[in-house]
């Protein structure tokens, strides 16, 4: 595993920003974390990190512990915190030299840095202070910064918050570029970026996790209902149809297609072809909707919070 948590819990003062949270991330694997605004994302990528320790419970990267080993961890991730944090007076070749140093990668630091910049599409700013590139570049100096070191984790907070949409298109190419090689977990908002960049979604709400699964699994996921799209060969007596068990509503689209919202509970579709038989017509066309991530996502945070 690139990423393992266990039971991490994160109190200020009265309030809990982390409850008991456990997350096991495999190596190569691209992760989104979700969750709307306070949910404890942030802090647990802080956590992760080693720039926050937890209140409790225990985490490691690589097999090296948060908290025993943090060197050892900081040597393997990769950080790319919320607010981008850059010396806007330096210029962009100059900042990563200054990296590298910290880095020690000695006699590696000009190869290195000609290949980051190569890899994060920055060579025609290279020359230029951070101060003076647009917001795209700035993300992309500090996607830069976070690839120095060669890290097999890369941490990504919210990477492309405020982009317009050529430069999360360009930001969210290189991702996936990266994302063949190393273990990624980011978080956004975006769930179209998840989608397209990620093999699996956590969703975080009130600092626990709620739901932890393929992207395909969560948007197949239907939360405590089904819906279903059904056509018959005829016309049917709405009052006999809003008779089958488990159905909660029918609405009609046009003079013999229904849309019917079902209890999770119980399959209806069977009673469904039953009710046909027994009014002598038959089933045209049956399909079980699939709700989108945005759907899963806004049913598991209905309730509003502020735990980050």
């Amino acid at each position: 595993m690139s990423i393992i948590a266990k039971e991490i819990t994160k109190i200020y003062g009265k309030q809990k920003a982390l409850d008991a949270v456990s997350l096991e991330i495999n190596a190569g694997e691209v992760v989104g974390l979700l969750g709307p605004n306070g949910a404890g994302k942030s802090t647990l990528m802080k956590i992760i990190s080693c720039f926050l320790p937890p209140t409790s419970g225990e985490a490691s990267v690589d097999g090296y512990d948060i908290f025993e080993q943090a060197l050892e961890v900081k040597k393997r991730v990769g950080y790319l915190p919320e607010h981008n944090p850059l010396y806007l007076d330096m210029y962009v070749r100059e900042y990563l030299s200054f990296l590298a140093g910290i880095h020690k990668l000695g006699k590696k630091k000009k190869s290195r840095i000609n290949e980051i910049i190569d890899l994060t599409g920055l060579g025609l700013e290279q020359n230029k202070k951070i101060g003076a590139l647009s917001r795209g570049y700035r993300q992309r100096v500090g996607l830069a910064q976070a690839l120095l070191h060669d890290p097999s984790v890369l941490i990504l907070d919210e990477p492309t918050s405020g982009l317009d949409p050529n430069q999360l298109l360009e930001i969210r190419s290189l991702i996936q570029e990266v994302g063949r090689e190393k273990t990624i977990l980011l978080s956004t908002h975006i769930m179209q970026e998840v989608e397209a960049i990620c093999d699996r979604a956590v969703i975080i709400h009130l600092g626990r996790i709620v739901a932890d699964d393929s992207t395909e699994n969560l948007s197949k996921r239907t939360v405590g209902k089904d819906i279903i799209t059904i056509e018959f060969s005829g016309e049917v007596d709405e009052e006999k149809l809003k008779n089958i068990k488990g159905l909660i509503r029918a609405g009609k689209i046009d003079e013999n297609s229904w849309e019917i919202e079902a209890s999770q509970e119980k399959d209806i579709r069977e009673e469904l072809f039953k009710f046909a038989v027994n009014n002598n017509i038959s089933v045209l066309s049956l399909k079980r909707e699939q709700q989108s991530l945005e759907e899963v996502f806004q049913a598991l945070t209905k309730t509003n919070g502020n735990n980050e």
